[in-house]
């Protein structure tokens, strides 16, 4: 293989490390979250494909963005909450490019979103433009363009540290126009568009060693009273989580984790060999 290295893809819940090196959560603390070290970009998916990477039904009508599948959730960098998307801290709502426009300002940060797939973020420059990482290159278009039909808002205020100037914003995205490739430094819309506003290098790849504990938690809320917290240690691959949670919706990632509970209760109640 040389120094060639296989994609890894994401593990179950049930095959996630534990805390436990026997496989088995004795508390219930946080569980330790997959490293995504060696993974790729996840939205930048050929057009014209589904999110399997099978060729797309032409005639097949596009999903509609349903937002009681949001996945609602908050990060913390050990006791700092530096994320969160849900309704009660901030506006859910999805609109259509063409009046998305009208609410843009040069500078903000945009999600495009729609039922299924991974969303895609991207920096608003003014006259209509957009500047965003997409299929491995930091590409100039037009708002309505890198929509590629799906519905869009504003996500200046989901990260909560502080925002550079929009006018640094802006440079900062259009300085990055053309990359490409190994000259990349970010592994997906989210981390280029996040490097932009706030210029933290824990948005880059490879921003933090991936050694000692693990300082960032990912709070998937399942109700109104319980959640479900993750260990990552850097905000790249919590990131990386967070996104492939926002690919299979709130349903999905609900069941997953059922499962999970369900498969560790068998285990812990099993008889000993002995």
């Amino acid at each position: 293989m040389g120094n060639q290295m296989d994609k890894l893809s994401h593990l179950s819940y049930a095959e996630v490390p534990t805390v436990d090196p026997n496989g088995v959560d004795t508390e219930d603390g946080p569980r330790i979250g997959v490293s995504y070290i060696f993974s790729n970009d996840d939205d930048e998916l050929e057009d014209g494909c589904a999110v399997d990477g099978t060729e797309r039904d032409p005639n097949q009508e596009e999903k509609h963005y349903d937002q009681r599948d949001e996945v609602e959730c908050a990060v913390y960098n050990r006791d700092e909450c530096i994320y969160e998307k849900s309704a009660k801290s901030a506006n859910l709502e999805v609109y259509s490019p063409e009046n998305l426009l009208n609410k843009c300002k040069a500078g903000d940060l945009v999600e495009f979103v729609a039922t299924g797939q991974y969303p895609h973020w991207a920096v608003y420059v003014g006259d209509f433009q957009v500047v965003h990482l997409h299929r491995a290159e930091v590409k100039n278009s037009f708002l309505t363009d890198a929509s590629q039909g799906r519905r869009c808002r504003i996500v200046n205020d989901f990260y909560k540290f502080k925002p550079l100037s929009p006018d640094m914003v802006v440079q900062n995205a259009m300085e990055q126009v053309g990359l490409k490739d190994r000259e990349l430094s970010w592994r997906n819309s989210e981390c280029f568009a996040a490097w932009c506003m706030f210029g933290k290098r824990e948005f880059k790849m490879g921003g933090e060693l991936r050694i000692g504990k693990q300082p960032y938690r990912l709070k998937i809320f399942m109700s109104d009273k319980h959640s479900h917290v993750l260990e990552f240690q850097s905000l790249e691959d919590m990131i990386m989580e967070k996104r492939r949670n926002d690919h299979l919706g709130r349903t999905a990632v609900l069941q997953e984790l059922a499962t999970h509970f369900s498969s560790v209760e068998e285990i812990k109640h099993e008889p000993d060999a002995d």
